[in-house]
């Protein structure tokens, strides 16, 4: 319908209202999709930049599909992209909904991302072939005739902090409401659905009573951000989004089961908040890490989870796992005598991979004592970025590794299997030493050299690390291990 067209259906429809009002029956507008598309850049770094659109729905019908087209210039092209369907005609790129985000209802709204090499911003955007500011109709759907009554005001309420042990929750509002009033031993319950926003707690529970959030796969928690002015060193601040998809800060006693992470910088994030528990959930499509126990968050456990698709936007930081922080983050993340001491955190019986871009797990160094048992990594599209190129990198002390299942093929860059490394730090540890390596199995594809490749074994001689018979290799370039094997 051309804007002339739209202008006289409007000017006919207020001149029938205007006849039939004192009979008060009045002739309803078909309901229409507006689709605009909103450009945002989410991360930047040398050479190139992470950016996304976020198509929203203006009208009142909801749109069952959605296009977006732009050009760059020349020089600049789109490397990556993800939750749509690329296609590319020279400098102009055409992006279709994926099959999972193509209904955007009125009132919502969805997202796709990409990574671009080069500098140049999309020009001549449109989405479903008109501007993405916001246009005409894209479905319609013919209503009926009503007759329209008198309505009393509405009178304002306020609604009240939840309460109870049991706090049910369906929209991000309540979420969030619940999230920041959340008390020892309530259970906040996911329904189904999308929830979108910035969602984090600052609430602890204890070890008689923790708090939990639950929820089905199908509750999926979104954060768009981040967005505002962010302080030096991580921390919940007014008027700054994380981005992150889920973060406990000072929050210790938190179960987490059941419900799906996605499309957020990060996945998940234990800041200073011990005995976190995350039991089932899936993270996936994350621009960076997926579950990140930082801060001194010891004694947690990550179990039954899966996760896939990480670093899209920053390949190098895109772990599955991430445990405890780089010592040259110890200036803010170091919160135990200046070292992050995420000791005795347990990664128990999870699927990592595909498309894991960093390692599936990063053990830090200053974290002790950890178990790593019985997980499955795939390692189809670790980067090489930042020197990811194995499941496992093991700078942390005195962990144990059993009973885990690796396998690699192209594409991607692979290494070795396992990996250990000796990290120098103030105050000084036996970084990557007095780890044990127990019946793990092995495949590296014909391309990795060693299952378990020992970085040094001088460094560790009063704390050796051990690799034990049990463990299998097959398809490596090099063997086992190249340390001698413990029986």
């Amino acid at each position: 319908m051309s804007p002339r067209s739209r202008r006289a259906v409007l000017l006919g429809a207020a001149t029938i209202s205007a006849a039939l009002a004192l009979t008060g029956a009045v002739t309803a507008q078909a309901a229409a999709a507006n689709l605009s598309a909103t450009f945002a850049k989410t991360s930047v770094w040398t050479g190139g930049y992470g950016a996304g659109y976020t198509i929203a729905n203006r009208g009142d019908a909801p749109a069952t599909g959605w296009t977006v087209e732009f050009d760059l210039p020349a020089g600049t092209s789109v490397s990556s992209s993800w939750s749509s369907v690329k296609t590319q005609a020279g400098q102009h790129y055409k992006f279709t909904n994926a099959s999972f985000n193509g209904t955007v209802k009125p009132g919502a709204s969805a997202n796709f991302g990409f990574n671009v090499a080069g500098s140049g911003l999309p020009s001549g955007c449109t989405v479903n072939g008109l501007p993405c500011e916001g246009g005409g109709p894209v479905t319609t759907t013919p209503t009926t005739p009503t007759t329209t009554t008198p309505t009393p005001t509405p009178t304002t309420t306020t609604t009240p902090p939840p309460a109870g042990d049991t706090v049910n929750v369906s929209t991000a509002a309540q979420l969030q409401a619940a999230l920041a009033n959340a008390a020892p031993g309530q259970a906040i319950k996911l329904a189904a659905g999308t929830y979108r926003g910035s969602f984090v707690t600052t609430k602890a529970g204890t070890a008689a009573k923790p708090i939990t959030l639950s929820g089905p796969a199908n509750a999926i928690l979104i954060n768009d951000g981040p967005s505002g002015d962010a302080p030096d060193c991580p921390t919940p601040t007014a008027g700054w989004d994380s981005g992150y998809g889920l973060w406990l800060s000072g929050a210790p006693y938190w179960n987490l089961a059941g419900f799906t992470v996605q499309e957020s910088k990060k996945g998940i994030v234990a800041d200073n908040s011990p005995h976190t528990t995350i039991d089932g959930v899936n993270v996936n499509h994350v621009d960076e890490e997926a579950i990140h126990f930082r801060r001194s968050s010891a004694d947690s456990v990550l179990k039954n989870s899966t996760i896939t698709y990480t670093g899209l936007v920053q390949p190098g930081y895109g772990e599955g796992v991430y445990l405890g922080s780089a010592n040259s983050n110890w200036a803010c993340h170091g919160n135990s005598g200046g070292v992050d001491r995420g000791d005795r955190i347990q990664v128990l019986d999870n699927h990592i991979g595909p498309f894991i871009a960093a390692e599936p797990i990063d053990v830090k160094e200053g974290t002790f004592d950890g178990v790593i048992r019985g997980n499955t990594f795939d390692g189809r599209g670790i980067s090489g970025e930042n020197s990811a190129d194995s499941w496992i990198d093991v700078k942390g002390i005195g962990y144990t590794i059993e009973d885990n299942t690796g396998t690699f093929s192209a594409p991607g860059t692979f290494a070795n299997g396992y990996e250990n490394h000796n990290t120098s730090t103030s105050p000084s540890f036996d970084n990557g030493c007095g780890n044990v390596w127990r019946n793990n199995k092995s495949d590296l594809g014909g391309v990795g050299a060693y299952a378990i490749k020992i970085s040094s074994v001088s460094k560790c001689a009063t704390n050796p690390n051990v690799v034990y018979a049990s463990n299998t290799v097959t398809n490596a370039t090099a063997g086992l291990t190249n340390i001698p094997v413990t029986p």
